[in-house]
């Protein structure tokens, strides 16, 4: 086993892991964990790609992001808890952006919820701006939702 950090394609075997990774990171906030259905609709839509990010035999983190022309998201990204503050996520941005702009892309956008300031801190640290809000945006059980920022990386 090792302690070296791969990434590797999100792949159609890896799809009950990725949705144990989206669950363990977001059904804390309240959020709806994807499901294994989820993961395959989404990873089967044009122009998305996931990564995962594994030590030795653990799933520690995974982003999936599109290409849509000039333009790009980040539909999710996930590290796993214990994993956090370690450089996964930062890793898993850095070849997201690396990715989206080998395939064309000239903006990668992304939403972060506004409780959640952790993550904005990530993206602001790696150069996302604020570009807006969406009120309301994040689902949270039977907690009121949570607005959302639209933040936006220049790949240029």
């Amino acid at each position: 086993m090792t302690d070296t950090p791969v990434l590797r394609p999100l792949g159609a075997l890896d799809l009950d892991r990725a949705a144990a990774l989206h669950c363990e990171s977001f059904v804390p906030f309240g959020e709806r964990g994807w499901t294994r259905q989820d993961m395959a609709e989404l990873l089967g839509s044009p122009g998305v790609v996931g990564l995962l990010l594994q030590i030795g035999d653990t799933d520690v983190g995974m982003v999936i992001c599109r290409v849509l022309a000039d333009e790009s998201e980040i539909i999710t990204l996930a590290v796993r808890p214990v994993h956090r503050r370690r450089g996964a996520g930062r890793r898993l941005l850095a070849v997201a952006a690396d990715h989206v702009r080998a395939m064309g892309a000239r903006t990668l956008f992304l939403e972060v919820a506004a409780d959640n300031p952790a993550a904005r801190a990530l993206y602001e640290s790696a150069g996302f701006r604020v570009s807006g809000s969406r009120p309301a945006y994040f689902k949270r059980g039977d907690r009121p939702p949570a607005d959302a920022f639209v933040m936006v990386l220049d790949l240029d």
